[in-house]
């Protein structure tokens, strides 16, 4: 058995492109960056940032180029492939590429997006997540937490038709 995942939390390096294949699939490419502080040899603080690109197909793609932005926090899980190509100037370079199977956006909900949901009563929380059935995943603007079959629950506590859900 072998296996391959990746989780990065990082922010946004440019506004997400949003394409169809020609079979009408919704394809949707951005860059995200990490950075971590590592102790230099002189003893100082140096930062390290790796760059991803990252690819999420379907309804996920369309959701991502409509509340992501360049500088937005995200959450990415998703299989990782390192691709070797020239550069221009002939060089030979490496970029880390991830096919994004569940993506949840991170921050402030007033940072992601305007958008007009529902407020659970009692809680003040937001209902962010939606989660779209089986074989898609679940997209959240809200803590980054899964809730699973919770947020059926949560919808249903509030109120909340289908057709009222903004995705």
């Amino acid at each position: 058995m072998s296996f391959n995942k990746i989780t990065i939390v990082g922010y946004l390096g440019r506004d997400p492109e949003l394409r169809y294949t020609p079979q009408g699939t919704a394809v949707c490419n951005f860059s995200v960056a990490t950075t971590e502080k590592r102790k230099s040899v002189g003893g100082g603080m140096d930062e390290h940032t790796i760059w991803f690109r990252i690819t999420a197909w379907g309804r996920q793609a369309e959701l991502a180029a409509e509340y992501l932005a360049k500088g937005k926090q995200v959450y990415v899980e998703g299989r990782l492939r390192r691709e070797e190509y020239t550069d221009r100037e002939g060089i030979q370079r490496t970029s880390l590429e991830v096919n994004a199977s569940d993506i949840q956006f991170l921050g402030q909900r007033g940072d992601t997006a305007e958008r007009g949901a529902e407020k659970t009563e009692g809680s003040g929380q937001v209902d962010d997540e939606v989660d779209e059935g089986v074989g898609s995943k679940s997209i959240s603007s809200g803590s980054g937490k899964k809730q699973g079959s919770k947020s059926a629950s949560r919808k249903d506590a509030v109120n909340i038709e289908e057709d009222e859900v903004p995705f």
